[in-house]
């Protein structure tokens, strides 16, 4: 079995509309998001071997924040490729994980990773699902298993949501 974590990036700041987007660091909100999500994470045994990160600096800055609460360290990819990546291009960049790494998670941006993971979901809980659906907030995270044992042969709608959880929620 597969397991795709789907993590967008935590709250970031506009505080300098001069800024780039690529290089907007997170809000105050993000900086204490992400850490919560990480404990979440670890919580659920969430647990990846493998992470594709935007090479956007709010994502960047959240993974910074969610890697120490991890049981274990993850092998860290960051792409430039993941900025703003389509679905079908995120898709492709999973079917091309090596076998061995069977937890992966993508640290990527909205709307592309909502997409992504209402492409990739077939089944689970209708609650995750309709939440899913109707909003990615940042810092969100999605959890689908996938019975393939290989990357290469996921396919659209062969997933199973077992977790959808925002920071919102873990605050109460």
């Amino acid at each position: 079995m597969l397991t795709l974590s789907l993590l967008r990036h935590a709250k970031s700041s506009w505080k300098n509309p001069m800024l780039p987007d690529r290089d907007r660091p997170l809000a105050t909100r993000g900086e204490t998001d992400a850490p919560l999500m990480g404990q979440a994470m670890a919580e659920h045994g969430i647990d990846p071997d493998l992470v594709l990160c935007s090479s956007a600096r709010r994502t960047r800055d959240t993974l910074a924040l969610v890697l120490p609460e991890f049981k274990i360290e993850p092998k860290v990819v960051y792409e430039d490729a993941l900025y703003h990546a389509t679905p079908a291009e995120m898709l492709d960049m999973l079917r091309q994980v090596a076998p061995g790494a069977s937890r992966v998670m993508l640290v990527g941006h909205n709307p592309e990773i909502q997409s992504l993971a209402l492409d990739l979901v077939g089944s689970g809980p209708k609650h995750f699902h309709d939440r899913l659906r109707e909003k990615y907030p940042t810092a969100a995270l999605a959890v689908i298993n996938f019975a393939s044992g290989l990357w290469s042969n996921v396919t659209v709608n062969s997933g199973a949501l077992t977790l959808f959880l925002s920071p919102r929620e873990l605050k109460g």
